[in-house]
């Protein structure tokens, strides 16, 4: 069935079951005929880093006031065993963790995650000074 609407797009082969994303008319497993398909939107944070340096203009665009701010990027495996290249909205690095839930969105350009339940996510506290002043 053809997928339509903005969730991810992704294909998954007739004869051997293998999906990837994005989709591909053919299986890079068996070389078989594949078939789109709508891949889920939420998944878990396989691996991070964080993108400090501001990547080739296009397709980055500069954010609104100018400027670049270095963000959170990485691969979120989907339960169909994808891995999809996302930037990570909403969390800061010192909050990231390998296997946090997440909810993916498709849009123009690399998809987007965001922490699928943001009041989990660890607080970062400043450490104490021993016997100074803070």
């Amino acid at each position: 069935m053809p997928v339509t609407g903005p969730a991810l797009r992704g294909s998954r082969c007739a004869a051997c079951a293998v999906t990837v994303h994005p989709a591909d008319p053919g299986c890079p497993s068996c070389g078989g005929p594949a078939e789109p398909v709508a891949l889920s939107t939420t998944g878990t944070v396989w691996t991070w880093t964080v993108q400090r340096y501001a990547p080739k203009s296009p397709p980055y665009v500069v954010p609104e006031g100018g400027g670049f701010r270095p963000f959170v990027v990485g691969y979120v495996e989907l339960p169909e065993g994808v891995r999809i290249l996302a930037v990570l909205d909403g969390v800061r690095p010192d909050e990231m963790r390998i296997d946090m839930p997440v909810v993916i969105t498709a849009g123009d350009g690399v998809p987007r995650a965001r922490p699928a339940d943001p009041d989990s996510l660890p607080r970062a506290r400043p450490a104490r000074q021993e016997g100074g002043v803070s």
